[in-house]
């Protein structure tokens, strides 16, 4: 593996790692704004005491996936950064105002319906999946060019194929999130019921809406749908059966199991992705060895990398291990 194909991989690797684990934030502030029923205060407890400890956390990856772009892929990175910088800078708008609301609501006075940060938040919650997932859209259909120059303000992610993939993202990060509360809320068997009807309708409304992408692909964006259907296809066809087997632990309510298996399908769908394109980094014109930066850089990249994660994954372990591990019984 070339250095320029290493650097790749590491950072795919932290953008995966971003969306299983601030996608599921992200799906809490959904189920945060669409609580609902006699329990519906319980339900956006649950949401805020799974997100609480480690919320701020789970962007560390964002900021090493953006500062790691930067340095081993810069003329990628200005190339995306001109001509997507309204749906990002929406999207980043979505998560300073979500980061914001959640902690100024946890300060604030306790209310039976949602309050007005709670409002901020939930919203917030929907703005950041859907800009960011319309953004790859983008760059996945082939519509942003070396140039870096969009033809229009809302050129190329604002398409239908765009916004049904935005709409996507947001539902498989409610997905997530919902599974992930299965687990959170084992001792209490109502709200978890609460939550396994909700990861239910997201991962219904997932598949509706995974098929109805690459449908439409085939003629609005035939330059991803023939990067799910060649190089991306084992992928794709195995996010297919595991979609099937998500669902069925779901129903069965085995949280573990099917908080598991959603994880492995949105791994599934985001790595079909560079596996279809290999070797672009931004199709047509950016590969990824003709975008990297000198092999000096890319070498420091994977040092700097190496020393860090020595120092930073067992403090995440720990950070996990102390707020979402299992206190046994008394």
């Amino acid at each position: 593996m070339t250095l320029a194909a290493a650097n790749a991989a590491l950072l795919w690797a932290a953008l995966t790692t971003y969306a299983v684990l601030a996608g599921a934030d992200f799906g809490g502030g959904v189920w945060d704004l669409l609580a609902s029923g006699p329990r519906a205060a319980q339900q956006r407890r649950a949401v805020a005491e799974a997100m609480g400890p480690v919320w701020e956390a789970n962007h560390v990856w964002l900021i090493f996936l953006v500062v790691g772009f930067f340095t081993a892929f810069p003329p990628a990175f200005a190339v995306l950064a001109l001509a997507l910088y309204l749906p990002l800078t929406l999207a980043l708008v979505g998560i300073i105002l979500r980061g914001a609301a959640f902690a100024f609501r946890a300060h604030g006075a306790e209310a039976e319906g949602a309050s007005r940060w709670g409002l901020v938040f939930g919203s917030a919650s929907l703005l950041a999946p859907f800009f960011l997932g319309a953004a790859a859209a983008d760059v996945a259909a082939g519509h942003v060019h070396a140039n870096g120059r969009p033809a229009g303000v809302f050129e190329g992610w604002a398409t239908p194929e765009a916004l049904l993939i935005g709409l996507l993202a947001v539902s498989l990060c409610a997905y997530l999130a919902a599974t992930y509360l299965l687990v959170e809320t084992a001792d209490r068997p109502d709200l978890q019921a609460d939550f396994r009807r909700r990861a239910l309708g997201a991962g219904a409304l997932a598949g509706v809406l995974a098929i109805a992408t690459l449908a439409l692909a085939r003629s609005q964006a035939p330059r991803l749908f023939e990067t799910l259907t060649g190089n991306g296809l084992p992928l794709l066809v195995l996010a297919i059966l595991n979609g099937g087997v998500a669902l069925w632990t779901v129903w069965r309510t085995r949280p573990r199991v099917a908080r598991a298996a959603v994880i492995a399908q949105v791994v599934l769908v985001i790595w079909a992705w560079p596996l279809g394109q290999w070797p672009y980094l931004v199709p047509p014109d950016l590969t990824v060895a003709g975008s990297a930066a000198p092999s000096q850089a890319l070498q420091a990249m994977l040092v700097v990398t190496g020393v860090g994660m020595a120092l930073l994954a067992p403090s995440l372990w720990y950070l996990f291990h102390v707020f979402k591990g299992r206190l046994p019984q008394a």
